[in-house]
């Protein structure tokens, strides 16, 4: 089974005006599963999990209807308030829905960089572990630092990075970045998502641009805690389904057949508890 461990769906009048904005011709529209199907049928992807991009339960009560009507959603990543004071309550709503595999805050949005780093989030990771819930976490290389203190401080809870930690790939700034997913990787509990990498590039990037860092994050991760993701429709702003695909799996060359078929599934199967489209282990 392949898996696309990161997609979206949105609809513009549901946002007032939020993120993406008219300036990003390519996804300033709705965005919806009749959209997907197709390219997931051209490429051969058998399963997908749906990610949210706005801070609102709305949006993911929205997701989560989607997952009830479109078997190939196998798993959404929805959003709630993690310090607000009804947090339990609130993840355990929507954990009652059986497709809920996991929560995003949008730190990247955030002003606080430490916002992650406190011991505040107690009552909403243990509500999240009880549920069997996953944090997926969406940041920029700024707040690796304190993602990294806040895995230590809950060690249980599983943990992805999203878009390889959104480095500078267009100006090749590795400094920092590189040795912060390396002491994130040297945590069990935390895997990588190999997405997010071209509009990180820019509408020019090649492979080879993109190659020291996937080796990187298979390195210091290894094949084992690494999920492919398209990150579509986003990509579409740098890149398309099938060009993508292509470059990820010329990437993933050096690794055995056993480590890509985990990148481009397994590992997405076991991270999310996904037994198969539409179902949940």
């Amino acid at each position: 089974m392949r898996i696309d461990a990161h997609q979206h769906f949105w609809r513009l009048a549901a946002r007032n005006g939020g993120w993406p904005p008219p300036e990003l011709a390519a996804i300033h529209r709705d965005v919806e599963p009749a959209d997907l199907q197709p390219l997931l049928r051209a490429h051969g992807i058998d399963a997908t999990v749906l990610v949210q991009s706005l801070p609102d339960e709305a949006d993911t009560r929205y997701m989560l209807g989607l997952a009830g009507r479109f078997d190939f959603i196998a798993a959404v990543v929805g959003w709630t308030d993690l310090k607000a004071p009804d947090a339990p309550r609130r993840i355990a709503a929507l954990a009652a829905h059986g497709r809920l595999r996991g929560l995003r805050p949008m730190l990247q949005d955030l002003a606080d960089e430490r916002w992650i780093d406190d011991p505040a989030l107690g009552p909403a990771v243990d509500a999240m572990q009880r549920h069997g819930l996953a944090f997926d976490a969406l940041v920029l290389p700024r707040h690796l630092p304190a993602l990294l203190a806040f895995a230590r401080r809950f060690p249980e809870l599983p943990i992805v990075v999203d878009h390889i930690g959104k480095p500078a790939i267009a100006a090749g700034a590795t400094a920092g970045w590189r040795d912060d997913i390396a002491a994130l990787a040297a945590l069990p509990q935390v895997h990588c998502k190999l997405s997010g990498m071209v509009t990180e590039a820019g509408r020019d990037w090649t492979v080879e641009q993109l190659r020291p860092w996937a080796c990187h994050v298979l390195e210091v991760f290894g094949a084992g805690r690494v999920l492919w993701g398209s990150d579509w429709p986003v990509l579409d702003l740098a890149a398309d389904y099938g060009r993508w695909l292509s470059a990820s799996e010329a990437l993933l060359g050096h690794i055995d057949e056993s480590g890509r078929r985990a990148v481009f599934g397994g590992n997405a199967a076991r991270f999310y508890r996904i037994a198969g489209p539409g179902k949940v282990c």
